[in-house]
C-alpha cells in the first residue's frame, strides 16, 4: 500500500452529484464519496452518504424518506451520464497507469532474465575455481613428485658421499699404515746399512787378520825351513840320513794355503752373499719407496678429486635445498592466491544472489500491485456494468441511489467475504506469495481475487 501511493500518489475518490427535489420542492444535493484503495483494502471509515441542504445537517442517506419520481428525470440521467462519463476519463487514466505498470513489469522481467542469465553465467564460476584447483593440485602434485624426486637423489647423493667418505678414511687410514711400513722400512734399511758398514769394518779386520796371518805363516814357515836346514846339518853331520823335509814342507805349506784359500773362499763367499743380499733388500726398499711414493700421489690426487666431488655435492645439495624451499614458497602462494580468488567469487556470487532477492521482492510487490489494480479496474468495470443494467432495465428508479447501494455492499468493513458480482455467480480464488531464499523462506501473504 505504501508502495503504491510512494509511486502513483494518494488514494483518488470519485464522487457523483444529481440534482432533485424532495417532497417539499426544495432544491437538494447528494454527495456520495468513498476511500478506494488498491489490493481491495477497505477503508475503516466505510460509505459516507451526506446531504446538503441549506439551513439543515447531514444525515445518512439509509435514513432518508421514500422519493418521488423528479419530472427532470432527464437531466438527471444527463448528469449521471456526466458522472459516468468522469468515473470513464478515471478508469482511462487507471488503464494508462496498468499499462504503465505492464511497461515497467516487462522491463523488471526482462531485467530479472537478465540477473537470472548473469546468474546462469556466474554459476560457472564453480567450473573456474574447480578447473583452476585441479591445475593448481596437479601443479602441487608434481612439485611434490619433483620434491621427492630430489629428496632420492638427494639421499643418493648422501649415500655416495658416505661411501666417499668412508674410502676416503680407509685410504687415509691406509696411508697411515704405509707411512708406519714405510718408517719401520727406514728403520730397517738404516740398520741393515749400519748392518754393512759393521761388516765391512769386519771384513777389513779379517782381510788384515788373514794378512797378518799369512806374513805369520811365512815367517813360522821360513823359521820352520830354517830349523830343518839346521836339523838336517845336524843329522847329517850326526846321522848321515836324508830326511825328506822339503816335501814335507810342501805338503805343510799347501796344507796351510788351502786352509788360508778355503777360508778366504768361504769369508768371501759369506761376505759376497750379505753384501748380495744387502743389495737386494736395498733394490727392494727402494722399488717399495718408489711404489709408495707413487700411491702417496695417487692417494693425494684422490684426496684432491673427492674433496672436490664433496665439494660439488655440498654446493649442489644447496642448491637443491634452495629450489625445494622455493617451490614449496611458490606452491604456497599459489594456494593462497587461489583461496582468495575463491573466495571473492563467493563474496561476488553471495552479493549476486542478494540482489537477485532484493530484485525478486520488488518484483513481487510490483506484482501484487499490478494484481490489485487490476482488481480495482475489474471492480470498476462491473460497476459500469452494472450501472448500465440498472439503467436500462430500470429506468425510473433512482440511479444514485442504486450506485450508493451497490457500493456501500461492496466496500462494506464488516463484510468479509470476498466481493460478490450483483448479477450471476462469482469464483474467488485465494492467492498465496511465498518469498524464498536459498531454501528458506522470508515472507508470506495472501488475497482473494475474483474470476
Amino acid at each position: 500500500m505504501s508502495l503504491y501511493n510512494s509511486r502513483y500518489g494518494s488514494t483518488r475518490g470519485f464522487s457523483s452529484r444529481s440534482q432533485g427535489s424532495l417532497s417539499s420542492g426544495r432544491p437538494s444535493v447528494y454527495r456520495a464519496s468513498t476511500g478506494f484503495q488498491p489490493g481491495l483494502q477497505r477503508s475503516t471509515s466505510g460509505l459516507n452518504l451526506s446531504r446538503t441542504v441549506p439551513g439543515s445537517s447531514t444525515f445518512l442517506l439509509s435514513s432518508l424518506p421514500n422519493l418521488e419520481v423528479d419530472p427532470k428525470l432527464h437531466e438527471l440521467r444527463m448528469n449521471e451520464k456526466e458522472q459516468i462519463k468522469g468515473l470513464n476519463n478515471q478508469f482511462v487514466n487507471f488503464i494508462d497507469k496498468v499499462r504503465d505498470l505492464e511497461r515497467q513489469n516487462k522491463g523488471l522481467e526482462t531485467e530479472l532474465r537478465l540477473l537470472k542469465d548473469k546468474d546462469s553465467y556466474k554459476s560457472k564460476v564453480d567450473l573456474i575455481t574447480s578447473a583452476s584447483s585441479s591445475n593448481l593440485k596437479q601443479q602441487i602434485d608434481g612439485l611434490l613428485r619433483e620434491k621427492e624426486r630430489l629428496q632420492v637423489d638427494l639421499r643418493n647423493m648422501q649415500a655416495v658421499v658416505e661411501d666417499l667418505r668412508s674410502r676416503y678414511e680407509d685410504e687415509i687410514n691406509r696411508r697411515n699404515q704405509l707411512e708406519n711400513d714405510f718408517v719401520l722400512t727406514k728403520k730397517d734399511l738404516d740398520d741393515t746399512y749400519l748392518h754393512k758398514v759393521d761388516n765391512e769394518s769386519k771384513l777389513e779386520n779379517l782381510s788384515d787378520e788373514i794378512d797378518y796371518m799369512k806374513q805369520l805363516y811365512e815367517e813360522e814357515i821360513c823359521e820352520l825351513q830354517s830349523q830343518v836346514q839346521n836339523a838336517k846339518v845336524t843329522v847329517e853331520m850326526d846321522n848321515n840320513r836324508d830326511l825328506e823335509m822339503n816335501h814335507i814342507m810342501d805338503e805343510v805349506k799347501a796344507q796351510y794355503k788351502n786352509m788360508a784359500e778355503k777360508s778366504r773362499h768361504e769369508v768371501e763367499h759369506w761376505y759376497k752373499s750379505k753384501i748380495d743380499d744387502l743389495a737386494n733388500q736395498a733394490k727392494r726398499t727402494d722399488d717399495e719407496m718408489k711404489s709408495l711414493k707413487q700411491e702417496m700421489g695417487d692417494l693425494h690426487r684422490m684426496i684432491q678429486r673427492i674433496n672436490g666431488e664433496n665439494e660439488a655435492l655440498k654446493t649442489q645439495r644447496t642448491n637443491l635445498e634452495n629450489a625445494v624451499g622455493l617451490a614449496e614458497e611458490h606452491g604456497e602462494q599459489v594456494i593462497q592466491n587461489a583461496k582468495a580468488h575463491t573466495q571473492e567469487l563467493e563474496d561476488a556470487l553471495k552479493r549476486a544472489k542478494q540482489d537477485q532477492a532484493l530484485k525478486h521482492r520488488e518484483h513481487q510487490g510490483l506484482m501484487t500491485i499490478k494484481m490489485a489494480l487490476d482488481i480495482e479496474i475489474a471492480t470498476y468495470r462491473k460497476l459500469l456494468e452494472g450501472e448500465e443494467d440498472r439503467l436500462n432495465n430500470h429506468p425510473t428508479s433512482n440511479p444514485l441511489l442504486s450506485v450508493f447501494d451497490k457500493r456501500a455492499k461492496l466496500f462494506d468493513p464488516k463484510n468479509n467475504s470476498p466481493p460478490q458480482k450483483s448479477l450471476g455467480p462469482k469464483k474467488v480464488v485465494l492467492v498465496k506469495t511465498i518469498e524464498t531464499n536459498d531454501g528458506k523462506q522470508l515472507s508470506e501473504s495472501s488475497h482473494y481475487l475474483q474470476e
